[in-house]
């Protein structure tokens, strides 16, 4: 009898481990390098949309983007929503830095120099160097090297984002500007604005438009997967920000129309002029931010934010 129960067991403990240990590949594509779950699509690190390196589509464990398509893609089903073009998926870049906005396109480029690493997993990594240019690309303002790890299991998807930006050519001056700094546009079906069931929820216990300009550990955004269905499944995409992050735990730049940044620098906009957040970085020094993006089933609550951020802090 006991056995039998031991076989019964380690069957169960061996099926477990087989499903969540997802199989990540990740390997040079045309437009940078593309990453997939047991063969299939889970993101693209594309080196330049716009004027900065992007991360799309971003796909969630139940195979629905959870990120908008546009600008990058024009035809995709009740996705209408055509504002903000600089808002592309998710990236990471800055309104202000020594007087120029990264964050518009048309303006600073944030340029890829190379792939430092590409190693497949779990879990898969993507290690770039880049370099941050004037408008006319004559002038490098400072540097960056980001590390991203992506790991899979039956009931989510996660992408370790890690980045340290140096001050290699002089002192650098992030500016106080709640435009930025780690971005995500959320699919038009998820966002607050929809009005199909899509919510914003902070570590905190704030939800929708109060989560604005706020500190938090962690911010989660979930919704329908899909504008066209009334009972779409509901999925969510949470960031997580580390403690051994800079100015943790950060303020959220996070809109009910889909906008969804952490960002540490944009204290005098988040309150309302009580603090200010504009940061010198020395000449030759580096700050690291560090954030999880969790792509999950269900609400906060289904996709286990709060647990998984422990986990993560840890």
């Amino acid at each position: 009898m006991l056995a039998r129960l031991s076989s019964a067991v380690a069957a169960v403990l061996s099926l477990a481990a087989t499903v969540a240990a997802a199989d990540l590949t990740v390997e040079k594509s045309d437009r940078g390098a593309a990453v997939k779950v047991d063969g299939q699509p889970f993101t693209e690190y594309i080196t330049r949309s716009g004027s900065k390196p992007i991360l799309w589509p971003v796909i969630g464990p139940t195979g629905a983007r959870l990120t908008r398509n546009w600008p990058m893609q024009d035809d995709v089903p009740g996705e209408k929503d055509r504002d903000h073009p600089h808002q592309r998926s998710l990236w990471f870049s800055h309104g202000d830095v020594n007087g120029i906005d990264f964050w518009s396109e048309g303006k600073g480029i944030i340029q890829h120099r190379e792939f430092v690493r590409l190693e497949s997993g779990p879990p898969a990594v993507i290690v770039t160097r880049n370099d941050w240019l004037s408008p006319d690309g004559s002038k490098r303002i400072l540097e960056d090297e980001r590390t991203l790890k992506f790991g899979a299991d039956a009931d989510a998807r996660w992408i370790d984002f890690d980045i340290v930006l140096k001050a290699s050519d002089g002192p650098v001056v992030f500016g106080d500007t709640k435009e930025g700094s780690f971005g995500a546009r959320m699919a038009s079906s998820i966002r607050v604005d929809s009005n199909k069931g899509g919510h914003i929820v902070t570590s905190e216990g704030l939800v929708d438009k109060p989560a604005w300009g706020k500190p938090a550990a962690w911010v989660d955004y979930h919704g329908p997967a899909a504008a066209d269905s009334a009972d779409s499944q509901t999925v969510g995409l949470a960031i997580l920000n580390h403690p051994s992050s800079f100015r943790f735990p950060t303020y959220w730049h996070v809109r009910t129309y889909g906008l969804f940044a952490a960002n540490p620098f944009g204290l005098k906009d988040f309150t309302a002029g009580r603090e200010m957040g504009e940061y010198t970085l020395p000449a030759g020094e580096s700050l690291t931010l560090r954030y999880r993006v969790l792509l999950h089933k269900g609400d906060e609550k289904a996709g286990r934010v709060a647990e998984i951020f422990g986990q993560y802090a840890k």
